[in-house]
């Protein structure tokens, strides 16, 4: 990958600043995360050409609002690069509605939908074992648990299954409400588990973004990941508090100036295509098979 565009100059700052930017112009919030990751992958295709999906807790997190399932979102968009997908899931009932979302799809030639019923903690490693992902493959892992479903033992799998770059991590942290659910939970192991040691109680009482920041130093330095940057996700459009932080973690350099670019579009209609041919064609070299508007 070559050059670097003023258009992904404003990066995430480095770990003692937040982000600062107007929320009425740029903040995403809880109803539109799926847009997020699913304009962030979007971009993720035009490089790779092609692709692997997980999604780690794939029922969607609202029953009545279809519009903001990631794996409906993830399986719908253009273009079809992405060939291999695992969904997983708990829930029978969520089980249930993944497998009439993959009945639903058109058929796409080496296209491979697999859903994963059981607790992804469990199943993680034989799925990886049985993926065929290997160093070739670009592969993207979405974690977008209910608070304390992701073991940290899951990630540390993750980020050991490749040898050349790491798997990317989506991976949403509840800021928002940590504190209550923490208290509520009788079982501490759960906290232990989800956690990685028993030190968990440290989390308690501070603020969002010290939080986050813990996390994304915790995966850069005992997970290997080269960047790790924890992005905002607000309550409402305009104002509110951080209920999330959609943490990035990612063993390519461009990986967060491709992020940037995602939190700051998600919200938007369509792109010009004409200023996004020009800006992949600096960037990497070539502007190939970007699709027409029909895709945006």
């Amino acid at each position: 990958m070559k050059g670097q565009l003023n258009l992904f100059d404003d990066l995430p700052p480095p770990a003692d600043k937040p982000l600062k930017f107007k929320p009425a112009e740029r903040a995403i919030w809880t109803e539109n995360k799926a847009k997020l990751i699913e304009r962030y992958l979007f971009y993720f295709v035009l490089i790779t050409k092609h692709g692997a999906y997980i999604d780690g807790f794939a029922g969607p997190q609202y029953l009545k609002r279809r519009d903001a399932w990631a794996a409906k979102m993830v399986l719908e968009s253009k273009p079809p690069f992405l060939r291999n997908f695992w969904l997983c899931e708990l829930n029978p009932k969520s089980v249930q509605m993944l497998r009439a979302l993959k009945d639903a799809q058109p058929f796409i030639k080496n296209r491979a939908i697999e859903i994963v019923p059981g607790d992804f903690n469990a199943n993680v490693a034989s799925l990886l074992q049985t993926s065929g992902i290997d160093d070739s493959v670009a592969t993207f892992c979405l974690l977008d648990q209910r608070t304390f479903e992701c073991e940290w033992q899951t990630l540390v799998t993750l980020s050991k299954h490749r040898s050349d770059y790491k798997i990317e991590l989506f991976y949403f942290l509840a800021t928002g409400w940590l504190d209550r659910s923490m208290e509520g939970i009788k079982n501490k192991s759960i906290l232990e588990k989800w956690w990685g040691r028993p030190d968990y109680a440290q989390l308690r009482g501070m603020n969002s973004f010290d939080r986050m920041n813990l996390f994304c130093t915790r995966i850069s330095e005992e997970l290997g990941y080269k960047h790790a940057y924890g992005w905002p996700i607000y309550s409402r459009e305009r104002g509110g508090r951080v209920m999330y932080h959609m943490i990035h973690a990612t063993d390519h350099d461009e990986a967060p100036k491709i992020m940037n670019r995602a939190y700051r579009n998600a919200l938007r209609q369509r792109e010009d295509l004409r200023l996004l041919q020009r800006d992949l064609s600096q960037l990497w070299g070539t502007a190939n098979d970007i699709p027409g508007k029909e895709g945006m």
